[in-house]
């Protein structure tokens, strides 16, 4: 396969990835609006959001790191230079393992759900903490089978398959779309803890099909002594610290948001959050999670130049894209937020801390794309120290101005503080790197950076003064406010193609010349 055919191909891949992954977030959206208009930013959203943090957080923080930085690479490491039948042997010793160790940890965590709570939480009203307990034991089960999904996952991913593991989030997401609709109104928020844990069963029962068909078959082993194991225990350690930030940063910032308004504030955090990651992750975890797999492919095979050149590339086109993004978020958080949870339960006070949290969140947006490309630029070589200091610096900053800045700021504090601890662990990776003499951002690509940042800042500008009038010209109502953020996404984009264009940014030159070819 040539060079151009390659780019092609990738690019297919990573399109379709992120349609797939698109549709899986926005059935995400809609979950948590209906999660908003039955039970908005009370007492029980709280403590439903603490209790499912609780799981997600140990299993980001103990298993993602081993199945996503440590197992891929050296399970491609294992395709590369020992063929298929030993990686599956590898495979199915891994499994076990994780299997083992996520059902010991799930059987501590429904033993002993009050000191996380506590630990979690820090709430003023004694009813959020007591439910929480509760839901706690009930969804704990989730670190097990995100364990086992999440290993299968990698196992495709790691052979170019990305479909399935593509679709986790729509099937889960259905899942408790549907039960809001049919067994709500009865069981409470107990069925809808009961339906997210049907969801994520259901996310690794979907990865069965495709894993035949390459001719997987699961076979248990406990084999600590193999190669492949011994590589992934050696790079857990710090990788897992790496890992850590985004799940414990999440976990500091909601204790925090947790005092305030009443203990509204975990919810607007938790709101807002899932609302960033679905604009933000969208993009950059599908292509994160294609390019990945190839960057331990490449580190296997020592290509060390095709490498670099991969970064680079992929830098460039994630800042171009997700500057404009980061600014058009914080222009139009009010609407989007009423849009997409407004009603119900949910009123004017609700919208109005979510979007402050989500306007200042979004300054770290290119902070959270650079750390997640370059984390998988070092997870790739198997180099995890760089991470383990970037990772444990960043969690401090974090927490430091969590301390100084929620008693004045309040919510707006919490989600500032989240921007920054992202953009420091981003600088971090990118400085030991630039250091190293790869010049991953240098010359004409930092001043491209440049450009892009002025012209995405002009185009937030821009569009937050068109917000100050536009609603008057459009009817009330959903349709109003989905008329105008529309619009106000049509404008925003075109303005900032246009001043890229005038900017000379490569990326934006790059696109034209690919129009005029296409219409040849």
């Amino acid at each position: 396969m040539g060079v151009l055919e390659e780019k092609n191909s990738a690019a297919k891949t990573v399109s379709f990835v992120m349609v797939v992954t698109l549709i899986g977030k926005v059935l995400g959206l809609y979950r948590d609006r209906l999660l908003a208009v039955h039970y908005s930013t009370g007492p029980a959203a709280n403590a439903f959001f603490t209790a499912s943090r609780i799981p997600r957080v140990f299993f980001d923080a103990v298993f993602a790191s081993a199945i996503a930085a440590c197992f891929i690479p050296v399970f491609s490491e294992y395709l590369e230079k020992k063929g298929k039948k030993e990686a599956f042997r590898f495979a199915g010793s891994f499994i076990t393992i994780i299997a083992l160790l996520t059902g010991a940890l799930t059987l501590v965590g429904m033993a002993f759900p009050q000191p996380l709570v506590a630990l979690f939480a820090d709430y003023s009203d004694p009813q959020p903490p007591a439910l929480a307990v509760s839901l706690t034991r009930v969804m704990f089960p989730t670190v097990l089978f995100s364990g086992i999904a999440f290993s299968l996952v990698g196992v495709l991913q790691a052979q170019d398959h990305f479909t399935a593991p593509a679709l986790m989030s729509a099937v889960s997401n259905l899942v408790i779309i549907l039960y809001f609709f049919t067994l709500d109104a009865r069981l409470g928020i107990f069925g809808l803890a009961g339906a997210y844990l049907l969801g994520w069963l259901l996310q690794g029962v979907i990865q069965v099909p495709p894993l035949a068909r390459l001719g997987f078959g699961y076979r248990p082993g406990l084999d600590f002594r193999s190669e492949g194991m011994k590589k992934v225990l050696a790079l857990m350690g710090p990788v897992m610290v790496s890992t850590w930030v985004q799940p414990i940063n999440q976990a500091i910032n909601g204790r925090f948001g947790s005092r305030l308004y009443g203990g509204a504030g975990m919810s607007a955090l938790e709101y807002a959050s899932n609302l960033y990651l679905v604009i933000a992750g969208t993009f950059i975890l599908s292509v994160t999670n294609v390019i990945f797999p190839k960057l331990s492919r490449l580190t296997a095979g020592g290509k060390e130049g095709e490498f670099q050149e991969t970064i680079r590339q992929t830098l460039r086109i994630c800042l171009f894209l997700v500057l404009p993004m980061s600014a058009g978020l914080m222009a139009v958080a009010r609407p989007l937020i009423s849009l997409i949870y407004g009603g119900g339960e949910f009123d004017a006070f609700s919208a109005g801390i979510t979007s402050t949290a989500l306007s200042w969140m979004a300054l770290g947006m290119a902070g959270y794309a650079v750390q997640n490309i370059l984390s998988r630029a070092y997870f790739a070589r198997q180099q995890g120290r760089v991470p383990l200091v970037a990772g444990g610096v960043s969690i401090l900053v974090n927490a430091v101005l969590c301390q100084l800045m929620t008693g004045r700021f309040l919510v707006a504090g919490l989600a500032l503080s989240s921007a920054v601890s992202a953009t420091v662990y981003a600088l971090l990776l990118l400085l030991p790197l630039q250091r190293g003499g790869e010049k991953i951002l240098e010359g004409s690509a930092l001043l491209d950076m440049v450009k892009m940042l002025l012209a995405a800042a002009v185009m937030g500008a821009c569009v937050w003064s068109v917000l100050g009038v536009l609603p008057a010209l459009l009817p009330g109502g959903k349709l109003g406010e989905l008329l105008c953020l529309g619009l106000c996404a049509g404008l925003g984009a075109a303005l900032y193609f246009l001043l890229a264009l005038l900017l000379r940014v490569d990326e934006a030159k790059l696109v034209v010349s690919l129009v005029r070819r296409k219409s040849q």
